[in-house]
């Protein structure tokens, strides 16, 4: 399966915007992108094929991620936070389209 991707590697200062989102599949994402995280200010955001974003934030004092369907008009996500062997897990097993009953495990959070 391929997505589109976008992100900041802060350290390095790589980036790229959605708006220019580049295409890789989901092995792709989990070997080349997830270990990039590293800074709390790093993030990868992936794009399925029906414009839903999935956005990815590393938590370096707990060595955690926080992984979120973020909603704009409301202001909130739905997240959880997972571990790297959790994370990789999801990685290889994204649906097609990003919804709350794809992602089991999520809360409501408001910004």
């Amino acid at each position: 399966m391929h997505y589109r991707v976008f992100y900041l590697f802060d350290r390095s200062g790589e980036s790229i915007s959605s708006a220019s989102a580049v295409e890789m599949s989901a092995r792709a994402i989990c070997e080349q992108l997830l270990p990039r995280l590293q800074s709390e200010d790093d993030y990868l955001g992936i794009i399925d094929a029906q414009e839903n974003t999935l956005q990815i934030l590393f938590e370096p004092q707990s060595q955690r991620y926080w992984v979120e369907l973020p909603i704009d008009a409301a202001k909130a996500s739905y997240g959880r936070f997972l571990g790297l062997d959790e994370l990789r897990a999801l990685m290889m097993a994204l649906p097609a389209v990003f919804d709350r009953e794809a992602l089991p495990g999520l809360e409501y959070r408001p910004w």
